[in-house]
């Protein structure tokens, strides 16, 4: 079976590849996460008997032999694919995606070029094919062409993008649907907010460029703050502005952020944080955060700084339990079993640092007479370490790029700390004082 999915909290470029899928993919089941975005839930409440969608729960994910993944090239945005990941090695995956992140999807197959929307891509191989288009998925498609290109206004936008919204007018797309549910609402609640953030604002110079990062606490859903964060920047005249909105009922803060300028890429910035946008407009979701906490991350993000004012040495957690290069697999085994620990550094008879020994290192063991053997036979080398004077976010860039939970920290060539994912994360969410 062929299944054709897209990333959590669904706009209208994901959810209208997802169809251009089912028209390049016939028989390819059309999987849609249960989070969407809210005016993809309102052209569903509607158009939903046009547009067949399931959920993950209604297919048995065992017999999936192809996955068409649209929008995104990131395992951690799609929803509930774990068990494929795992499981199914022989999955084979096709991408179609214009983001310029970095893809950890191991396609078999991909067009992932860089242009302003998804669809846009989906539409050209639709036309090479002479496939003929109902006014209702041109319509979608459109749709979804003219909210991630700003209507054909952001700096992302290339020719290709407008032939495409020509060739989807030609196949007769209704712009009476189209202005229908890409009006945005501006209402008293929005007006409210973006006067209390033009009360409150201040500019900041970083790398010459200005920018302007508010917060403000929001009672009960609001809608289209994005709307509200791009007057904010317009009427500041800003390079960049950032809006970092907290629930007063909830832990919840959404940051939302728009630049105008190609020095400034949003949607690399809010992808640090765990969102994703462009290099024009982007935001992200955070839980249990402080807002302080979120402006000196952003701070530091716009600023490129490695050497925050909070120092990895002021976070590591030491002294630190090591075991020696000559120790057993066997001794090793049990000292991580009575400390509930994953992974130890090894060091040498100077006590510096040589490498890294964890329970996925016990894999390499082939004979039980190799529990005998010294670790330095079966460590990771060289470890990964970091400088004490590096800053959290530095530590958090490495762990995801090399896909570890602990990072020891070493001066001089002794380790002299360790840095866990777990601190890095308390840093960011919970220890930096009000």
């Amino acid at each position: 079976m062929q299944i054709i999915t897209t990333h959590r909290n669904t706009d209208f470029d994901a959810f209208a590849s997802v169809i251009a899928g089912t028209v390049l993919y016939p028989g390819a089941v059309p999987i849609l996460p249960k989070s969407l975005n809210p005016n993809v839930r309102a052209f569903l409440s509607i158009h939903k008997d046009l547009f067949e969608t399931r959920s993950t729960d209604e297919i048995d994910l065992n017999t999936v032999t192809r996955m068409i993944v649209v929008d995104t090239g990131n395992w951690s945005r799609l929803e509930r694919m774990d068990d494929l990941r795992r499981k199914k090695t022989d999955l084979e995956i096709f991408l179609w995606d214009h983001h310029q992140n970095q893809c950890d999807l191991n396609p078999a197959w991909a067009c992932h070029e860089k242009i302003g929307a998804t669809i846009t891509l989906m539409v050209r191989e639709i036309k090479k094919r002479d496939i003929v288009l109902t006014p209702m998925q041109a319509t979608l498609f459109l749709i979804a062409l003219y909210e991630d290109t700003g209507n054909l206004t952001f700096s992302s936008t290339t020719p290709e993008d407008a032939h495409a919204a020509a060739y989807l007018l030609e196949s007769k797309a209704d712009l009476n649907i189209l202005s229908t549910f890409l009006q945005p609402a501006y209402g008293e609640k929005q007006k409210n907010i973006l006067f209390e953030m033009l009360q409150s604002a201040k500019r900041t110079k970083i790398n010459n460029l200005s920018v302007s990062i508010n917060t403000v606490t929001i009672k009960g859903h609001v809608g289209n703050l994005s709307l509200v964060v791009n007057m904010y920047r317009d009427i500041l005249n800003v390079d960049a502005a950032f809006g970092i909105f907290m629930h007063d009922d909830n832990d919840r803060c959404i940051v939302i952020g728009r630049s105008n300028v190609d020095a400034i890429n949003v949607g690399a910035i809010v992808r640090s944080m765990g969102g994703g946008g462009h290099p024009g407009a982007g935001s992200a979701m955070l839980k249990a955060v402080k807002p302080k906490a979120v402006k000196e991350w952003l701070l530091e993000l716009l600023s490129g700084n490695q050497q925050g004012s909070v120092q990895i040495g002021d976070l590591m957690s030491y002294p630190v339990f090591t075991v020696a290069a000559d120790t057993t697999m066997e001794e090793v085994g049990q000292i991580l079993k009575e400390r509930g620990c994953t992974g130890l550094p090894v060091v040498g008879e100077d006590e510096k640092l040589v490498g890294i020994i964890s329970r996925r290192d016990f894999k390499k063991l082939r004979k039980n007479g190799q529990l005998q053997s010294p670790v330095k036979a079966f460590m990771s080398t060289p470890p990964v370490t970091i400088d004490p004077r590096k800053s959290p976010m530095e530590a958090a860039r490495l762990m995801v790029k090399h896909d570890i939970g602990r990072l020891p920290v070493v001066k001089d060539g002794r380790i002299i700390g360790i840095m866990s994912r777990s601190d890095a994360m308390t840093y960011f969410y919970d220890l930096l004082p009000d």
